[in-house]
């Protein structure tokens, strides 16, 4: 069984990886229904939210039927991350996520996200001070380290446990790699049964070995990298001894990757078709369409069309509800007659 302090995920918890522009509310709800324990909110800036930016504010909505859930928040400065956890607990989230591992250009080419990884003390720092601030939970989602040369995740992991996190997820691939290559799973493991150990350890002669915690330290660790479907989940459980398995690209058009049970292909249609109205009401038209069409243009359900190339470009240019649902109808007329060939 696995708990992220008082909060009970079961076992072998799947949880949705926080993704921007990917992990709207309306989205996790669906996630939710087929399976995942925990979802995350799109990840927030720190320095946005203590500017009140209205767009960034609107990301921290959250509704009792998604629980739990956690928002995560970016930064590269001790204040503005810990008035920004300051300002999501108000939102009652389940827990705050820290994220040091976003790779991407704007977040980590200025320090935050995996830029955290070149500045250590700073990350440490950070996370201190945050878990001091408010009485949510906080945890950690972050990379292996910085490059090949910096694979460093063992010991940042004992030392964020040190720090107070109550849980820590590991994106299985370094900060160059960004998204490329295959996610080593291995260093996941390895952290884990390190941490493992030192409980252990720690239980046999004492807490006087981790005077920072009340009790014997137990940190879950959570697997996240290149996971496609449940089979690629329950290996990773079994392999390398995770406490949750987190899915990100996988579940773009796909909210039901978390389900044990096969939906029919009018029942994937269905749900494609329920997103794209919860957007729109939830919203507007306009831009409740531009949450929901990549993960149109994305899904799985459409792989096998020929040709689907011009069918994925309408989605992607459609803006009004009429024509984006013709489009999905067409879609799913043309996979009927291939399934009856």
């Amino acid at each position: 069984m696995t708990k992220i302090g008082t909060i009970d995920l079961g076992e072998r918890p799947l949880l949705l990886a926080p993704m921007e522009d990917v992990t709207d509310i309306g989205f996790r709800l669906l996630c939710k229904r087929y399976g995942a324990r925990m979802v995350y909110t799109e990840f927030v800036s720190a320095e946005a939210l203590v500017r009140n930016v209205n767009s960034t504010v609107r990301k921290l909505t959250i509704s009792d039927e998604e629980r739990p859930v956690g928002i995560q928040i970016y930064g590269r400065d001790v204040a503005s991350m810990v008035e920004a956890a300051r300002i999501v607990e108000q939102a009652q989230p389940d827990v705050i996520d820290l994220n040091f591992g976003c790779p991407v250009k704007k977040v980590a080419g200025k320090g935050a996200g995996a830029g955290m990884l070149q500045n250590i003390p700073l990350l440490l720092e950070i996370t201190r001070e945050v878990v001091k601030a408010v009485r949510v939970p906080v945890t950690v989602k972050t990379r292996l380290g910085w490059n090949q040369e910096q694979l460093i995740i063992t010991e940042l992991a004992q030392q964020l446990r040190d720090c107070g996190i109550q849980a820590l997820t590991i994106h299985g691939r370094t900060r160059s790699q960004m998204y490329t290559g295959t996610a080593d799973w291995t260093l996941i493991g390895e952290t884990k049964r390190i941490l493992m150990e030192q409980g252990a350890r720690c239980k046999v002669q004492g807490a006087r070995e981790y005077p920072q915690h009340t009790s014997c330290p137990s940190l879950p660790v959570i697997g996240n990298g290149d996971i496609h479907s449940l089979a690629e989940a329950d290996a990773a459980f079994d392999r390398y001894g995770v406490d949750g398995v987190m899915i990100g690209r996988a579940t773009f058009g796909c909210p039901w990757i978390f389900s044990r049970r096969e939906l029919s292909l009018d029942e994937k249609i269905g749900v494609l078709k329920e997103q794209l109205r919860i957007n729109v009401e939830r919203i507007d038209e306009y831009r409740g369409i531009l949450h929901t069409r990549r993960h149109l243009a994305a899904s799985p359900v459409f792989k096998g069309i020929p040709d689907f190339r011009q069918t994925r470009i309408a989605m992607l240019r459609a803006t009004k509800v009429d024509e984006l649902l013709a489009i999905i109808d067409q879609a799913h007329e043309r996979l009927y007659e291939l399934h009856q060939e």
